[in-house]
């Protein structure tokens, strides 16, 4: 078992207001983002498959409304929604956002290496 509070887990990511705190626990990320209305992840993920986040999450949305475009079309998640994004999206936050995921780190780390090295990677 494991629990934590998430202004303990540590900071991976500061951009202006954009905010990601994140760590590994037994090969699962959990991880809080802070998404300033007007984030747009989809330039970042060029170049992974389908241009998309190959990674799954579950999680629960905090606040905001954020639009998770797919290749089948977008849907969106807003405030108090629990949520299970399959590999092959990219999010866009239309207002700022809270939210906090779980993920598989091996498939997270592979996304995360993609975006830091500009897009270089072939994850």
């Amino acid at each position: 078992m494991f629990a934590t509070a998430l202004s303990d887990l540590p900071t991976v990511l500061v951009d202006g207001d954009l905010q990601v705190r994140g760590a590994d626990h037994d090969g699962m990320t959990i991880a809080h983002f802070r998404l300033p209305a007007g984030t747009d992840l989809r330039p970042a993920l060029k170049g992974l498959p389908g241009d998309l986040c190959q990674c799954p999450h579950w999680g629960y949305m905090l606040k905001g409304t954020l639009r998770m475009h797919t290749a089948d079309g977008s849907q969106d998640f807003t405030t108090g929604q629990a949520f299970y994004w399959a590999a092959g999206h990219a999010p866009e936050a239309l207002e700022d956002c809270e939210y906090v995921d779980f993920s598989p780190s091996e498939e997270l780390g592979r996304v995360v290496a993609h975006i830091l090295s500009g897009g270089a990677s072939s994850a």
